[in-house]
């Protein structure tokens, strides 16, 4: 593999950390939000990645694999429920609803996808530190 090759992979990788990091930060923003009906209530969202080898590397030998982002999907758990009848936006059974985020988990979430995105940064740093030691293998002292 070509020490080129890192670079795009690595990137690859942290543009999906950076969309998880975005996904999951905007989840935390909306975790407080409160609505009177069911469809108008935030759902947590999360991203989904998948390893990508394109037919073209293939043909060319290359066994290289980057991440791809294949969409942003929205969580199918329930959403909380509270009876709170003396809130401005209870329905007319007196619920309000509040989306299906837990705190814990996206900030858990949110390390991750930052420290992935850290290593990805090293990756390429390291990657970049040995092409430049390379390329100075040919200069005359």
């Amino acid at each position: 593999m070509s020490a080129f090759k890192i670079f795009d992979i690595t990137g690859s990788g942290m543009t999906a950390q950076s969309v998880r990091m975005n996904t999951t930060a905007s989840n935390i923003a909306n975790a407080n939000s409160v609505s009177s009906s069911v469809d108008q209530t935030y759902r947590g969202r999360h991203a989904v990645f998948a390893a990508e080898l394109s037919d073209a590397k293939r043909m060319q030998g290359d066994d290289s694999v980057g991440v791809k982002v294949l969409g942003i999907v929205e969580s199918d758990a329930p959403l909380n429920v509270e009876y709170a009848p003396n809130h401005p936006l209870a329905d007319e059974n007196g619920y309000i609803y509040k989306p299906n985020i837990n705190i814990m988990e996206e900030m858990a979430n949110m390390i991750s996808a930052s420290r992935s995105y850290d290593t990805n940064v090293q990756t390429a740093d390291a990657a970049k530190q040995m092409v430049m030691r390379t390329l100075r293998l040919g200069q005359a002292n």
